[in-house]
């Protein structure tokens, strides 16, 4: 496995790589890997000749009050983790690299972004359109891979690779959990030992309302948000920041249930924010 920290050198063994005929598939993350980027990069290398992995904390979508500067780091096991799942080259680009001057224009996404995480976290998917564009633009893969745990994340770059009539094929990966449920995190380190037992009924709950839907027990979706945050704030002991029923990908409000949907939730922990969501087509399981 290489490791590369420029652009230009980057750009250059994509440039090599594509000469000799090869396909590329390139995995997006902030670092600090778990099992469910590890799914990703095993989905990569089954469908492309080369994965590349990025690492890189983005500044552009933390707010203010965030927790940019402590994002959990782990340099030397992500190296490794890399190595050993079949990654081919790893980009870990600095700040300065990514971003050696003001941007002089960046990405104002409008759809589907002031719903779930983007209510209360606005120009948060600026930087994240503004970062995955610049990436793309270096690694010019024919995959890219991201986890649906980030659902609304996928929707938005889909829709951005729609706009901008890029060559890439969006790979959706399903989420991954613990034993016990709990989607698989970087942040999920910063839970206290009682958040950490918790937690696992954020998911607990998504199933239980998901089954109701499915058993036609409930088919308003204002009520069925109403019933989800009453559970939650019994169950939790965090604050939660928003529970939504929306359509997939649009991620347009729904009046009745139907079609491809999605139920998402965040909880705000002491020292770590929790999202989670399940995602179904109600027609096709019925």
């Amino acid at each position: 496995m290489e490791i590369i920290t420029d652009i230009f050198s980057m750009k250059n063994w994509i440039m090599e790589a594509k000469l000799q005929g090869k396909k590329i598939g390139f995995v997006p993350t902030m670092g600090f890997l778990h099992e469910g980027h590890l799914s990703l990069i095993k989905q990569a290398n089954k469908e492309n000749d080369i994965v590349v992995l990025s690492i890189f904390v983005n500044p552009l979508q933390f707010g203010a009050g965030e927790d940019f500067e402590r994002y959990p780091k782990n340099k030397i096991g992500d190296e490794q983790l890399a190595k050993d799942n079949g990654v081919h080259v790893l980009f870990c680009p600095t700040v300065d690299e990514m971003y050696p001057t003001p941007m002089s224009a960046t990405f104002v996404v409008h759809e589907g972004v002031d719903v779930l995480c983007g209510a209360n976290r606005p120009g948060h998917f600026d930087g994240v359109a503004t970062v995955v564009m610049k990436l793309f633009g270096i690694m010019t893969p024919d995959r890219a891979y991201f986890g649906l745990k980030d659902a609304q994340q996928v929707a938005v770059i889909e829709r951005l690779v729609k706009d901008y009539h890029l060559d890439i094929t969006i790979v959706r990966g399903a989420t991954v959990r613990e034993q016990d449920g709990l989607a698989k995190s970087s942040r999920n380190v910063n839970l206290t030992e009682d958040e950490r037992k918790e937690a696992p009924l954020i998911y607990q709950t998504l199933v239980e309302m998901k089954k109701l839907l499915l058993e036609k027990k409930r088919n308003n979706t204002v009520e069925i948000e109403a019933l989800i945050m009453e559970k939650l704030r019994k169950r939790l002991s965090g604050s939660i920041d928003y529970c939504e029923i929306r359509s997939f990908p649009s991620l347009k409000k729904l009046e009745i249930i139907e079609g491809e949907m999605i139920i998402a939730v965040a909880v705000r922990y002491s020292k770590a924010r929790l999202i989670d969501n399940i995602m179904f087509n109600i027609s096709e399981e019925l």
